[in-house]
Order: C-alpha cells, then structure tokens, then sequence
C-alpha cells in the first residue's frame, strides 16, 4: 500500500516553485530565493559542531517525525542516451546522432518528505492497516501540527511556490499540502528487531489452483491429439474438455497472480518499539548504559547490583516518556 508501511506514513509531496524570475521585492529568482530560506533553517544537533550551536531543526518539535528532508529539485537526472546494437540501428535507420526526446521538469519543486509515525495524537500506538481516508487524516494532523510549532520557518520557504498564498490557517496548509502529495511506495528506514513474516504465501494451495487444471488441459490435449474422443472416467469430449482445461487454468493463474500481488501490497506490521517515543528512548538508554558499563568496572557482586539498582530507578527502561532523548539531538547526555 502507498505511503504506509510498519505503522509509519512516509510522507512525499512537491510543490511547484514559481516561475523562476525575480521578485520585485529582491533581485532572486522564486527557486533562489527557497534555497536561500532553507539555508537559514537551523539542522538538527547531529554533530559536535551543531550541538555547540545552541539551536536545532523547528521538525524536531514534532513528537512524530523520524525522519524530515526538503530540497529544491530543479530537474531531472539526465542519464545518457540509450544503448542500442549499431547493426539493428543501421537496419532500421536509426541515426545516432539525432538525440531522444528527454524528460523535463517545467519548473523546479520545492520536495519535502518525512517519515512520520501514522498517528493523529502524539504516542499512540501505530496501526497495522489504515484505508486511504485515515492516511489523509494523518497526513493532516501532521501538517496542521507541524504549521502550530514552525509556522514561520514554513512560510519563508512556500511563500516560494505556486498556490500558497491562499494559506492563511493551519487547516489551510493541511489542504495545500494534500495536494502536493505524492504517493510513494518506498520506506525510508527500517526498525525491525527480527524480520516480520511478510513472505510467507501458501505455496502449496497456490500450485495445487493452477496445476491441476493445467495438467487436466494437458491430459485432453494429448488425447485428442491420438484420436481418442472422449475423456476416461467422465466421458467429456475431449475437444470441450480441453478448452475447459485452458480456461480453468487461466483463470486459476490470473486469481493465484492477483493473491499475490494483493499480498506484496500489504503494508508491514509494526514492530514493538517502532514509534518516535520508543526510539528515543532506545537511544537514551544505549548512551546511557554504555557509560554505567564503563564505570562499574571493577565493582563487587554487592556494589555492581546496587549500582544496577540506582540506574533503573535513575533512568526507568519500562518508561517511554522520560527521561528521554530530545528530538534533534544525537546525544543524550547533552540534554
């Protein structure tokens, strides 16, 4: 299923930027002028250099967001002329030195995707299924909450595009974001601690549909092909029975080819620490345990349980929502 998959919305939409001539305001072009906003939007503290910086990415006051990215796509890759034998080109008269039509972008895009827990209410548990009203119920909730936390640092960056300036409200946003969604079928991470049995398909039942129409079809062909015009057993003609066979067998593989395809559209599970909150703190207490390790080495049985002890009450492991790692921030003792 598009867009949805382990209990995650990865969301994608493109926003067309517009045209690309300078604002009467400043000397820039629209996508210039997007690029030079996005510039200024603060990372996450994901180094050293930007933990020292005192300021973090506005995303990371959403309680849903894995994962956010937004860029300017000016066009597409151009990936070279198609290879083609030279014989079968001579043959059909194909000049090489004529160049192909190649695809064009006609205009450049403003691309924002995330990767978000597909939820409307911060720490709820993850879905396994959502139809395609609830992914849009998420995907609003989602804008409209991240429009409440990082209003201005959206606007200095669509106020670049085509059709955002009928966006006065959070639900306005939601709407202009609905319709630059994209669907998208490709996950941007993968949490697993075991891999879920998402391949799994009764092979058994499947061949069995298939096979034993096609070799019923098989049978009444070579009988017919010998002369003999009734089937054994059943006294069908042979003739009939075939073209029976032949459509039993089609359609017994377009049902098995459709099973199959319907299964490899069914999102993944969640799995059971996959939300934001329980990644957060996964990460908090693996930076934190890491440092107990260290510093009760050389301790006694008596002192290495206490100090165990001190730690579970310190930090409370069953605990998802404190003490916790901050968004944005990739150390948690920074916190």
């Amino acid at each position: 299923m598009p867009d949805l998959d382990s209990g995650h919305i990865f969301l994608t939409t493109f926003a067309p930027i517009l045209d690309s001539g300078a604002q009467a305001a400043q000397p820039v072009s629209f996508t210039q002028a997007a690029r030079i906003a996005l510039a200024k939007m603060p990372t996450a503290m994901q180094s050293p250099a930007t933990q020292k910086s005192g300021t973090t990415s506005p995303f990371a006051a959403s309680k849903r967001t894995h994962l956010a990215r937004m860029f300017v796509l000016n066009d597409t890759i151009y990936n070279g002329r198609e290879s083609k034998n030279a014989l079968l080109s001579i043959l059909s008269r194909d000049d090489p030195a004529v160049s192909k039509p190649v695809d064009r972008l006609n205009t450049s895009y403003l691309v924002f995707c995330a990767e978000i827990d597909a939820v409307t209410e911060d720490g709820a548990a993850l879905p396994d299924q959502l139809n395609a009203q609830e992914q849009r119920d998420v995907r609003r909730s989602y804008a409209c909450s991240l429009w409440e936390t990082m209003e201005a640092d959206l606007r200095a960056v669509y106020v670049n595009c085509v059709g955002f300036d009928t966006v006065r409200t959070a639900d306005d946003f939601a709407d202009y974001l609905d319709r630059c969604h994209v669907p998208t079928t490709m996950p941007f991470h993968d949490y697993y601690l075991e891999p879920p049995a998402f391949n799994k398909l009764p092979w058994i039942w499947l061949l069995t549909l298939v096979v034993v129409p096609l070799l019923f079809t098989l049978i009444a062909f070579a009988l017919r092909i010998f002369g003999v015009g009734s089937m054994p057993l059943i006294g069908m003609n042979t003739l009939t029975a075939f073209l029976l066979g032949l459509a039993l067998t089609v359609g017994a593989g377009a049902l098995a080819a459709r099973f199959i395809l319907s299964n490899g559209d069914k999102p993944l599970p969640p799995a059971e620490f996959d939300d934001l909150p329980s990644v957060l703190k996964s990460l908090y207490l693996q930076q934190h345990f890491a440092d107990f390790v260290v510093e009760a080495q050389g301790s006694s049985p008596q002192d290495l349980h206490q100090q165990f002890g001190e730690f579970l009450k310190t930090h409370k492991p069953r605990d998802r929502n404190e003490p916790t790692q901050v968004p944005g921030v990739i150390d948690a003792r920074n916190c």
